[in-house]
């Protein structure tokens, strides 16, 4: 009694394989750069974070009557990003949370982020500061501090 097996040929099984491999090859870059695309959006985070930090120390101050009684006075008139973020969140853990830490130098982890700072450079009142960040893997963001006095 001879029974008939089925199965794929040589040449089907190969086919497959080939198939297989171009859709692998052209999908592997699509997952090889989410590092970067995680850095870049980390440094827009914190950007957001700064942004929000300088508009709640602002209100404070005004609330305040124009004293720093729970608030910081941004007037920094030589590099009014680089001051202003250093003075909102000197001390101020509440501002932003986590492991941050804004430097004035080139970043050596992932943790800090260069602040430096854009026009205008003279801080008055209500006038925005506009401070660009910058990653470890020079990804950047810009974020926005308004001046207070």
């Amino acid at each position: 009694m001879k029974l008939n097996q089925r199965g794929f040929t040589l040449i089907e099984l190969i086919v497959v394989i080939v198939i297989l491999g171009i859709l692998a090859a052209t999908a592997l870059p699509k997952f090889v750069d989410l590092s970067g695309e995680a850095e870049s959006a980390a440094v827009q985070g914190v950007a957001a974070a700064v942004t929000g930090g300088g508009n709640i120390n602002y209100a404070k101050y005004k609330a305040a009557g124009g004293t720093s009684t729970g608030a910081v006075a941004i007037s920094d008139a030589t590099d009014a990003c680089a001051g202003a973020a250093n003075s909102v969140f000197a001390n101020r853990a509440t501002l932003v949370t986590g492991s941050v830490t804004l430097v004035n130098a080139a970043p050596s982890t992932t943790s800090e982020y260069r602040v430096t700072g854009g026009a205008p450079q003279i801080c008055g009142s209500g006038v925005t500061v506009q401070c660009t960040l910058t990653s470890k893997g020079a990804k950047t963001a810009t974020a926005f501090v308004p001046c207070t006095n």
